[in-house]
């Protein structure tokens, strides 16, 4: 071994040690033999569904000289095709969307939209809990950033503190735009000149609870009347499982007029891998030139584009009540939901095909004791361990009985 790599190893050796000394230490690991899985983001396990694997085996057979196993490059070059043109304009249609761009993942959209969409001057106010790609993207982008505490939309004098959380760490949405557009500091916020950005999340995976996104809308619209507050809405844990047909929260809201853009992803839900930014035309136009996730990287290949054209056509095809279309309006609730407790009246898409072994409703159903009986009598006997999202020490395993 290279003396260079043995001094590295010891720095990495002893920072390992101090993470595992703090039980932080992250490890790959294996389902144990007989588990039932509560922690995959594949919710409706359509990824091992047994129709839509040979439908999708059948699509790929059938596609003739379209079919390669890669891109060859950057959408920029020649990683481009119109089967990738036709599904964004696709998938745009089926959310309500006036365009969309594929990314190679929610990772890379989150991280090129708000890496290169807000301008110098800017803010971005985001929720304390928002996905660890939108801090990434935040980091590469040019604008101040602000958290506000999560899921509290309205403070005031009720809530001490002007409108701080309960930890005490962070304010409410409307203090911090109240404090941003206070004095002559905010003046430009005041008139339009200037823009803030609020970014949330329409499901957060860790524990399950969803954005009060009525209100988060009703307040942007208060405070800054001028047209300058736009909002952005991570939709991964809310697509396939929230809304008609899956379409998200969003969508479930009939509010696609006032996000300025949503962040779709089909590795979760949709049982595949890949992410679209749905925007106007114009926004796509911005994010091919300056996004450096899409401009620097090799564009999906045809097998990942047929297997999200395959979810997005098998959710297209849902009856309205194969989805979640009967749940009651979650913004009406912006309290803090625990884990195993129902946000709404919805209830898991099982019959989409859950194979034998595995359950895998929505990460706010677990731990509901009607959900544990409906396991035990589909799937034998089990111990139900609730996982607290993917990002959790506790496991998301549990061992089924015998």
């Amino acid at each position: 071994m290279k003396p260079g790599s043995q001094r590295m190893d010891g720095t990495f050796a002893r920072l390992l040690d101090r993470r595992e000394a703090q039980g932080r230490r992250r490890r790959l690991t294996l389902p144990p033999p007989g588990a039932v899985d509560f922690s995959s983001n594949s919710y409706l396990s359509l990824a091992e569904n047994p129709d839509l694997k040979k439908r999708y085996v059948e699509l790929l057979q059938s596609s003739g000289r379209q079919f390669s196993l890669g891109s060859g490059g950057s959408r920029l070059l020649d990683g481009n095709t119109t089967f990738t043109e036709a599904l964004e304009s696709r998938i745009a249609a089926f959310h309500g969307a006036p365009a969309g761009l594929l990314f190679n993942s929610g990772f890379d959209a989150n991280s090129g939209l708000f890496g290169c969409a807000p301008q110098p001057g800017d803010v971005v106010v985001y929720d304390e809990l928002i996905h660890a790609s939108v801090h990434d993207g935040m980091r590469l982008g040019r604008a101040k950033t602000l958290p506000f505490a999560h899921n509290k939309v309205r403070g005031g004098d009720e809530a001490g503190a002007e409108g701080a959380s309960e930890a005490g760490r962070y304010q409410s949405l409307s203090a911090v735009l109240d404090r941003l557009c206070d004095g002559s500091e905010g003046e430009s916020f005041r008139n339009g000149r200037r823009n803030i950005f609020v970014a949330v999340e329409g499901v957060y995976s860790m524990d399950g609870d969803v954005a009060p996104l009525a209100e988060i809308v009703a307040c942007v619209r208060q405070r800054l009347p001028h047209g300058n507050g736009h909002i952005i809405v991570d939709e991964a844990h809310s697509t396939g499982i929230i809304g008609q047909r899956g379409r998200g929260l969003v969508c479930h809201l009939g509010l696609e007029d006032h996000i300025w853009a949503r962040v779709h992803t089909f590795g979760k839900a949709m049982g595949c891998a890949g992410a679209i930014v749905l925007c106007s035309p114009t926004t796509k136009s911005y994010l091919i030139n300056y996004a450096r996730s899409l401009i620097y990287t090799t564009a999906l290949g045809y097998p990942s584009l047929a297997a999200i054209q395959l979810t997005v056509d098998t959710a297209s095809a849902w009856e309205s009540d194969q989805a979640v279309p009967t749940a009651r309006d979650p913004a009406s609730d912006s309290s803090h939901k625990p884990v195993g407790t129902r946000v709404s009246n919805i209830s898991p898409v099982y019959h989409v095909g859950a194979p034998i072994g595995r359950v895998l409703p929505g990460a706010w159903l677990l731990g509901q004791a009607d959900r544990g009986a409906h396991c035990a009598e589909r799937y034998g006997s089990c111990k139900a361990v609730p996982a607290r999202g993917q990002y959790s020490r506790r496991s998301g395993w549990a061992l089924r009985g015998h």
